[in-house]
């Protein structure tokens, strides 16, 4: 039994050094070492040798035994080196080699939004924002919106219930602003609004507008000319021609709606302007003394004027584009032109 006990050692000695993965070391663990393997099934012979040589048996057994499992672990670890260091290798990257990585870069409705609020922050105004859902009260009521407006219709508007719906413009901001602050105030509300409208080259549910208002004392129209010129001039060049007409607002009194100069005819005519030579670019207007009143201002103190554009609009302008879906498809081709 000892010469067997000693030939598994050298047996397992020579195949643990042999093995070339984790997985087989195991194996051979099991084989060698495990309660049905080798040295189990010589040990089960002990019962047959004389009792004075069963000590001698059983103390060199567990040292086999306590030796293979030290192999068996020595031989684990240089395993698991080898493994790691053959991870690291494959999985080397070397950062000196040129990419040819695509840099991401703003979407043109957000280069628009950013230059027009950089307009008006130097012209001292601050930008504000207010909820997308809104009450009737703030989208309509307190703008002076008559019950019987063809933009209260559930055609053009989405409610969620008879009194909450999805602001179809920005001026709410206004109000909420007004409510809360005393004049003087200068700011814009840019963001998002919802329309019931259909897709197509110049229409969305969903799109951007930018409202702007300044309240105070002694505020005439000729003061909402000349910022809004001054603003397009910043937009679209300074040779770019204004001019304003007669409209009508339910929150503005006087009414105007603000045209350019044709972007492409410069002012000859085309068919993008119809043939007029102008193309509509925003409306705009003397504050209602009603929506004064109801945000608690004095009309007879102070005055103003509000104005409102859609930013899609103006990037369609301003960079040439004729479809104003192109803005929301994704489409990396007409993306990577800006």
């Amino acid at each position: 039994m000892k010469e067997k006990l000693m030939s598994l050692k050298e047996k397992a000695y020579e195949t643990f050094s042999e093995a070339k993965d984790l997985d087989t070391l195991n194996d051979l663990k099991i084989m060698f070492l495990g309660k049905k393997g080798e040295l189990t099934q010589i040990l089960r012979g002990m019962s047959k040798l004389a009792p004075e040589e069963r000590p001698e048996i059983g103390k060199l057994a567990n040292e086999i035994k306590e030796e293979l499992e030290h192999k068996f672990l020595e031989k684990m670890q240089i395993l698991k080196r080898e493994l790691k260091q053959s991870k690291l290798k494959s999985e080397f990257i070397d950062v000196t080699i040129p990419t040819n990585v695509v840099l991401g870069h703003k979407h043109p409705l957000t280069l628009i939004l950013d230059e027009i609020k950089e307009i008006f922050v130097g012209l001292g105004y601050e930008v504000v924002e207010g909820p997308e859902i809104e009450t009737d009260y703030y989208n309509f009521e307190a703008l002076n919106t008559p019950k019987d407006h063809p933009a209260r219709d559930v055609q053009d508007t989405f409610y969620i219930t008879n009194d909450i719906l999805l602001r179809t413009q920005t001026s709410p901001v206004q109000v909420r602003t007004m409510e809360r602050q005393k004049p003087p105030l200068k700011i814009i509300a840019p963001g998002r609004v919802f329309r019931s409208d259909a897709v197509d080259a110049s229409h969305s549910p969903v799109f951007h507008q930018v409202e702007g208002l300044t309240v105070g004392t002694d505020i005439t129209m000729g003061d909402l000319k000349g910022t809004l010129i001054k603003f397009i001039h910043e937009i679209f060049g300074k040779d770019r021609k204004a001019r304003f007409r007669p409209h009508f607002f339910p929150f503005t009194e006087p009414s105007a709606e603000m045209d350019i100069s044709c972007i492409a005819c410069q002012g000859e005519g085309c068919r993008l302007c119809s043939n007029t030579g102008w193309l509509e670019i925003l409306g705009c207007g003397m504050v209602h003394p009603n929506v004064l009143k109801m945000a608690g201002y004095d009309p007879e103190k102070v005055s103003g004027f509000a104005f409102g554009m859609g930013v899609e609009r103006i990037a369609l302008l301003k960079y040439g584009i004729d479809d104003m879906r192109l803005l929301y498809e994704n489409n990396l081709h007409f993306l990577r032109q800006f």
